[in-house]
């Protein structure tokens, strides 16, 4: 049984919330400081939500939950694992989100197909071009929904000499890629535990939006979120408007923080790097044990720094960084 948590209202948190002094990674530069995190809390207070970081209370009656229950026989999966080995998809449309990510919608080999991806999973991607004596191998995350029919979406961002998302981006509608899945993560259950936060960073979103999306969009699944998210630009945020809509329709179960390395001078977010102190004030504390997990997904230089580094993708290696430092325990912590 969960230990019960309780809401404080904005008021009363502000009178807690320090100045944040930067804590960039070993060997990275100074920045700025996390100091308009206090305008952030006051400007949710004014919006009438509550926050939550030490815990929640019941979901609000103005929640739409009213999400009717599936019905008729399971649809059948375009990705089945096991001996199936890769698919061809053809894309059927790209779209631009910023200026270095695209998304790429795939058409699933049947109309009335699922992708049959369970929340929490990935899938490899397989690329060999001219010239090139291996095929390059890649893994994605998709963001679509895990039972959408006909169609399955990735959110792909171009890395300068990045072969895999060079050719994505290059693809054009009526052209194929090699996808095999799904590659199992972290299985995720309702209410498997009462308060999920997310630590990410630039297209790590995927797998937190993967699992915030499967929460929220049922109703029996009373968890909490806490999203802390940090990208370079304001432009950099991918799928804000998703996350909108999430804090918008579930503001006494979702909060999303945001941190940019380059803010514009309207920012009113946290500046810099996500730091101890940023995590201390808005995460669920470590003594709650298994009611509480910490998702984290993003460059090395955020693993290194949040939560070290996994060994392999089957070994998530030992607890460090600021979440160790703050009290949490392995078991409490996954590593996408």
């Amino acid at each position: 049984m969960f230990a019960r948590q309780v809401f404080r209202p904005a008021n009363v948190l502000r009178q807690h919330v320090r100045r944040y002094a930067t804590e960039p990674p070993a060997g990275a530069p100074a920045k700025a400081s996390n100091s308009f995190l206090y305008t952030s809390f006051a400007l949710a207070a004014v919006s009438g939500g509550y926050f939550y970081m030490r815990g929640g209370a019941p979901a609000s009656s103005r929640e739409a939950e009213n999400i009717p229950a599936k019905t008729g026989a399971p649809a059948k999966a375009a990705f089945t694992g096991g001996e199936q080995g890769f698919v061809s998809l053809l894309l059927d449309r790209s779209e631009i989100i910023n200026h270095n990510t695209k998304k790429l919608i795939f058409k699933l080999p049947e109309e009335n197909m699922e992708s049959g991806l369970p929340v929490a999973s990935a899938v490899i991607t397989k690329y060999k071009g001219p010239g090139m004596e291996k095929p390059v191998i890649r893994p994605y995350t998709p963001t679509s929904d895990v039972d959408q029919k006909g169609t399955v979406e990735f959110i792909i961002k171009k890395y300068p000499n990045g072969p895999m998302s060079t050719h994505l981006h290059d693809l054009t509608p009526g052209q194929r890629l090699d996808i095999k899945g799904p590659i199992p993560k972290y299985a995720w259950s309702p209410n498997k535990h009462e308060h999920v936060a997310m630590i990410t960073g630039g297209t790590g979103i995927t797998p937190m939006w993967q699992v915030a999306n499967a929460i929220f969009k049922n109703p029996e699944d009373k968890t909490k979120v806490t999203l802390i998210f940090g990208n370079i630009k304001e432009e950099d945020i991918l799928m804000k408007k998703e996350l909108e809509h999430l804090e918008n329709t579930y503001p006494q179960r979702f909060r999303a923080f945001y941190v940019l390395d380059n803010p514009p001078e309207s920012w009113q977010g946290g500046k810099g790097f996500i730091t101890k102190d940023l995590l201390k004030t808005v995460l669920p504390e470590p003594k709650l044990g298994d009611a509480v997990k910490i998702f984290v997904c993003g460059p090395p230089g955020l693993y290194k720094a949040i939560s070290g580094n996994k060994k392999s993708p089957s070994d998530q290696g030992e607890l460090d960084g600021y979440l160790k430092e703050l009290g949490y325990n392995k078991e409490q912590v996954y590593k996408f």
